[in-house]
């Protein structure tokens, strides 16, 4: 049997999503909250294997309340139900720990297709949040790449295609030490600690062939 909380400050959407949910065999509805304090409170008291938490709580917000939860609870999975889906938003949420994100708006078609995925410890984010989640990573990508400098990139493809950094000092006609200064730089920026992460990191990036 999957548990499941609800969390929605108005008493015609949890009835709405009780009623949706309770029709799905082998979910129970466990309890109720009509704020983010009594969100925690329900979830550390019945633990729950779901919650649907509103973004927009009273007291203590979804975002806050997820937090909380996960921090304390990392078993339970958590669905953010909103009306809004601005990227920053979006960001907020998945940094909290929630793994899925649903629209009020989107509730009819796919309620039971998030908490299906998230029974499954899988995620479920719609396509909007899909293209926000993928618009970040290569945002990310593209500012780490362009934070190198010619130099470190060129010191970096030299240590993917496996040069030592003596035989990198005699390439670029630098002294050793210039190469380890480079190498140092690179992964502080790239945020990467071993060489093989630095490899991975050249091939991902076309810096080198795979």
């Amino acid at each position: 049997m999957t548990r499941i909380l609800i969390a929605d400050d108005h008493d015609v959407v949890r009835s709405g999503v009780r009623t949706i949910l309770e029709g799905h065999e082998g979910w129970e509805v466990v309890g109720e909250a009509r704020d983010g304090k009594e969100a925690i409170d329900k979830a550390l008291a019945i633990r729950p294997d779901i919650i649907i938490l509103d973004y927009s709580l009273p007291l203590v917000n979804g975002v806050e309340a997820t937090r909380q939860i996960r921090a304390r609870l990392p078993g339970v999975e958590v669905l953010i139900f909103t009306m809004h889906d601005t990227d920053n938003l979006i960001r907020d949420v998945l940094e909290t720990g929630a793994r899925g994100f649903l629209l009020k708006s989107d509730a009819g078609q796919f309620l039971v297709s998030a908490v299906e995925a998230l029974a499954l410890h899988k995620p479920f984010f719609t396509s909007k949040v899909s293209e926000t989640l993928l618009e970040t990573y290569l945002g990310k990508q593209r500012a780490s790449l362009s934070a190198l400098s010619a130099r470190e990139k060129s010191v970096v493809q030299l240590i993917a295609e496996g040069k030592t950094n003596k035989q990198i000092a005699n390439l670029l006609s630098v002294s050793t030490k210039t190469v380890e200064t480079h190498r140092a730089a690179a992964m502080s920026k790239l945020n990467l600690d071993t060489t093989a992460a630095l490899i991975r990191y050249a091939i991902r990036n076309k810096l080198v062939e795979g």
